[in-house]
This record gives structure tokens, sequence and C-alpha cells, in this order.
């Protein structure tokens, strides 16, 4: 990782592939993270972690199934949510976003337990930037 600043456009710009996020920096055991999203993910829990959430462009929903029920928040630009670990939840963009996630380094972007992987989905750790 360079030390050097990291403009969010640029890394966002130098790849197409979505729901396969890139790694642009880490904070101590964290990687932060940028994907273009676009569609459906899968549902998936963490079982150990919790997952943050940044939206950078676009408009990001994450459905969560609680206790209480399911329901869906909706995260325009600008907003931030965090899943709590051992919470079942998709995140979709029908019209396409940017996203910024926090994750612990080696983080599965489908969790420790989820439905079928879709084959828009890339089940990965990230991937460096720039590859």
């Amino acid at each position: 990782m360079s030390n050097e600043p990291i403009a969010l456009g640029e890394a966002l710009a130098s790849f197409d592939a979505l729901w396969s996020p890139r790694i642009v920096t880490r904070v101590n055991d964290y990687d932060v993270r940028v994907a273009k999203v676009e569609g459906e993910h899968v549902w998936h829990v963490h079982d150990h972690t919790d997952e943050f959430f940044l939206v950078l462009g676009g408009e990001l929903f994450i459905s969560v199934r609680e206790p209480g029920g399911e329901r869906t928040v909706r995260l325009p630009r600008g907003s931030v949510f965090t899943v709590p670990r051992g919470t079942e939840h998709r995140p979709s963009a029908p019209t396409g976003a940017a996203i910024l996630m926090f994750e612990p380094t080696g983080t599965s972007t489908v969790g420790d337990r989820h439905a079928e992987i879709p084959g828009h989905v890339d089940a990965t750790t990230g991937h460096a930037l720039g590859s």
C-alpha cells in the first residue's frame, strides 16, 4: 500500500467490474474498499464482523433480516450504514452506485454464510487497486 493520497474518483474509474471491490488502503487490520455495484448482491451473513457502507454516488439499498422481520434501508449519496455482525443482508442498487466499505482484512464479499452466488457477484476478499 502506498502512503500517498488516493483520489476515490480515479480509483473507481480504474475498473469496470461490478460487485468486485478494490482495496484502496488499509487502516490497522481493516481494508478500505471501493466498488461499483448494480442489480442485486446475494443474501449473506458476516458472523464475526460488522460491515460499514458509505455511498459515494448513486443510491444503495440494503435489505436486512432482523428479529422483528425484514426491512430495506435506502442509502442516497453521502449516507452511511453499518450492518451488525450476524445480520443477514443483501445490498442492491437498481440504477447503480459507487460505494466505500470498511471491513477487517480478509473479509469475504459473500460473508460466512450465503445463498447461491450468482455469476455477476465476485466472491473475493478484495482486489488490489489496478488489478
